[in-house]
């Protein structure tokens, strides 16, 4: 089944992450498309981006590595993992929109969470308070 953009819009608008009280963890957002991927660690409690990576960034392209294969996507996944270590970014909340935990999103997820970041899950955030 194909999703088009305003239906997107409508699952990523009703279950928005920013929308609800993490303590302030940030949220691991992910954008796929047909040839790039997009990965940025957001902050939503200072409106801002901590930690960006992609696969149009030259360094990326040097390796020859590609968007959109399951290669890539995992090379992809342990950059933003080693970026995020470097700012001193644990724990993150994954944010898959409306894309299936399934092929390049998935890989992504693993090889993140293989290099060191945490995932902290809803229940977990909610015992909390």
């Amino acid at each position: 089944m194909k999703i088009d953009k305003v239906e997107r819009r409508k699952l990523r608008r009703r279950y928005s992450l920013k929308q609800r009280n993490y303590n302030n963890v940030p949220r691991f957002s992910i954008f796929r498309s047909c040839k790039h991927l997009s990965v940025q660690i957001i902050d939503d409690s200072n409106n801002c981006t901590l930690v960006a990576c992609s696969s149009l960034e030259k360094e990326f392209k040097a390796q020859g590595n590609k968007g959109y294969n399951l290669a890539g996507a995992a090379k992809i996944g342990e950059i933003i993992a080693k970026r995020a270590m470097e700012k001193n970014i644990n724990n993150v909340i994954f944010d898959i929109s409306s894309y299936k935990y399934h092929g390049k999103v998935k890989s992504i997820i693993e090889t993140a969470l293989s290099h060191g970041l945490n995932q902290v899950t809803e229940k977990k955030v909610l015992k909390e308070k």
